[in-house]
C-alpha cells in the first residue's frame, strides 16, 4: 500500500510548512496569545488565500479536499507550527455543519476567510458524551448553558444544540442575538472559549440532528489527532537538536546512551502514532469509522503525553520559558487529549465497539 501524499496534497503540505516557518514564528505567536481576540486576523485571512480552508471542504462545498487525509495534512501543518488560530471549531466544525445544512453562502464566506463561527454542544457536566443536551428549544427559542465553546467571542454566528422534544437538533444563532450571554477567558495551549447562556435566545433551525453532529465530530477527531502528530513531530526535533547542542564532559549529551535509549523510545511512538492518524483518516468512510477514530484518539493521547513528558524533562529548565518553542507545543500536545474525549473515554468507547 502507498502510504505517499498525493501531488495536489503534496503541494498543499509544501506550500503551507513554508508559510507558517516564515511568518509564524514564537514571537509572533506570543503576541498573538497576548491578544484580545487570542488569534490574528491578518493570519487567517492569509490562509484562506492560501487556500488551507478551501481544503477543508469537498467539491461539492466550494472547496477542493474535504477527504480525511487532507484534513490530516493541513492539522499535521498548523498542529508543527503550534497555530492557535481556532480553524478546527470554526471552519472545519462549523464549516462542515452549515454545509450539511445546505448553507452554501455562509460555506463560501467561511472558505474566503470572512465569516467566523462557533459550536456550542457541550455542556456544563456533559463530560465527552455526545447525546448529553440540557439546552431546550421552544419555538425556536432556546435557553440553556453551553461550556467551553471555541471562538465564541469572536464568532458571527453560532451552531447551538438544543432538545426540541425528544430530539437533539441543531440551531444557528447569530452574534448578539437577545438573551445570549458570552463569558470568554483565555485557554492555557492559546486561544479564547467561553461559557455561553441562552435565555430565550432565537435560534434558526438548520434542519440537522444530532447525527449530522457525529458525523462533523469524527472529521473533528481526525484534525485533532493530526495536529497533535503535528505537535509532537515538533517536540521531538527540537528534542532531538538540543540534545546534539548541550555539551556536558566535552561532548554532546545526546551521545550519552540513557538518553540517546530515551530518544530512539520517542521516534519510534511517533512513527506510532503517524500511523494512528494515517488509520484514522482511511477509514473515516467505513462503516466502523467510529472504533477506528477511537484506537487512534486513545493512542495519540497516550504517545502524546510521554512525548511532552519526556522532552521537557530532557531540555530541562529551558522547557519552561515562554520564549522557547518547546513551551508552547508541549502545552498544545497536553490539551489535545481532553478535547473530543480523552485516552479514557476512547478506551471505554473502543471496547464498547469492538463487542458490538
Amino acid at each position: 500500500m502507498d502510504f505517499n501524499l498525493t501531488e495536489e496534497r503534496q503541494m498543499l503540505q509544501d506550500t503551507l510548512r513554508r508559510y507558517l516557518r516564515e511568518q509564524y514564528g514564537t514571537a509572533r505567536r506570543n503576541d498573538i496569545l497576548a491578544s484580545d481576540t487570542g488569534f490574528s486576523a491578518d493570519i487567517w485571512a492569509e490562509l484562506a488565500d492560501l487556500g488551507v480552508l478551501g481544503a477543508l471542504f469537498t467539491e461539492d462545498m466550494g472547496g477542493f479536499g474535504g477527504a480525511g487525509f487532507d484534513i490530516a495534512v493541513v492539522f499535521e501543518e498548523l498542529g508543527r507550527a503550534g497555530v492557535v488560530e481556532p480553524i478546527l471549531d470554526s471552519a472545519l466544525l462549523g464549516g462542515r455543519l452549515l454545509a450539511a445544512a445546505g448553507k452554501t453562502d455562509f460555506v463560501e464566506q467561511v472558505i474566503g476567510g470572512a465569516l467566523h463561527l462557533a459550536v456550542a454542544h457541550g455542556e456544563p457536566d456533559g463530560r465527552y458524551d455526545l447525546d448529553h443536551v440540557n439546552t431546550t428549544a421552544t419555538d425556536g427559542k432556546l435557553t440553556g448553558r453551553k461550556a467551553v465553546v471555541m471562538n465564541a467571542e469572536a464568532a458571527d454566528h453560532m451552531i447551538v444544540s438544543a432538545k426540541d422534544g425528544d430530539t437533539i437538533a441543531l440551531y444557528l444563532v447569530d452574534k448578539g442575538a437577545q438573551g445570549l450571554d458570552i463569558q470568554g477567558y483565555p485557554l492555557l495551549a492559546g486561544g479564547r472559549a467561553a461559557e455561553v447562556t441562552l435565555d430565550n435566545t432565537p435560534g434558526d433551525p438548520l434542519g440537522l440532528t444530532l447525527e449530522d453532529y457525529e458525523a462533523a465530530n469524527r472529521l473533528a477527531l481526525i484534525a485533532q489527532c493530526a495536529e497533535a502528530l503535528g505537535a509532537m513531530e515538533t517536540a521531538t526535533a527540537l528534542t532531538k537538536d538540543y540534545l546534539m547542542t548541550r555539551k556536558q564532559f566535552g561532548r554532546p549529551i545526546g551521545t550519552f546512551q540513557a538518553l540517546a535509549h530515551r530518544m530512539s523510545d520517542l521516534l519510534i511512538e511517533l512513527e506510532q502514532a503517524r500511523s494512528a492518524v494515517i488509520n484514522a483518516a482511511g477509514y473515516i468512510e467505513d462503516k466502523h469509522a467510529d472504533m477506528h477514530l477511537s484506537a487512534s484518539k486513545n493512542l495519540i493521547g497516550r504517545i502524546g503525553r510521554l512525548v511532552a513528558e519526556e522532552a521537557i524533562q530532557m531540555h530541562g529548565g529551558i522547557a519552561m520559558t515562554q520564549e522557547y518553542e518547546l513551551a508552547h507545543i508541549a502545552k498544545r500536545i497536553v490539551m489535545a487529549d481532553h478535547r473530543f474525549g480523552d485516552t479514557d473515554y476512547h478506551l471505554e468507547r473502543f471496547i464498547a465497539l469492538s463487542a458490538a
